[in-house]
């Protein structure tokens, strides 16, 4: 199943738009090098790049949240919490399967289905109160 960002998960913010793309991108990377049976060190790589790039993202949007001043926040911080543990999770438990491609899959299946439906549910509303300013 391939991560495709697609315009209709458009927040209408070019700064958080730009990253979504990259942030599919780079999972859909993640998820073809498991497909593809590349290296473990490779895909820990690609596990470590998102993770990493995963914070900065958040940290930017919880930034720009913060200087519109952006009713929803404090949600908006839990939940990017939450996927940043489970994110984690899923690296430390690729680390310990010893490279499950199942487990690749899976995480293909989470990951899409929480970037879409956070994006749909609760990053686009970001977008729709910037509009009001």
């Amino acid at each position: 199943m391939p991560v495709v960002w697609t315009p209709d998960l458009s927040v209408g913010v070019d700064l958080i738009d730009e990253q979504h793309k990259i942030w599919f991108e780079k999972a859909d990377q993640l998820f073809e090098a498991g497909k593809e049976r590349r290296a473990k060190e490779y895909i820990i790589e690609m596990f470590d790049f998102l993770d990493e790039y995963t914070k900065q993202h958040f940290k930017d949007e919880e930034e720009y949240m913060t200087k519109i001043k952006y009713p929803e926040i404090d949600s908006q911080k839990k939940m990017h919490a939450s996927f940043i543990a489970d994110l984690a999770k899923l690296k430390n438990d690729y680390n310990e399967s010893g490279g499950n491609i199942m487990l690749i899959i899976n995480a293909n299946k989470m990951i899409l289905n929480w970037l879409t439906q956070h994006i749909k549910n609760m990053d686009r509303k970001i977008g729709e109160y910037a509009k009001t300013l």
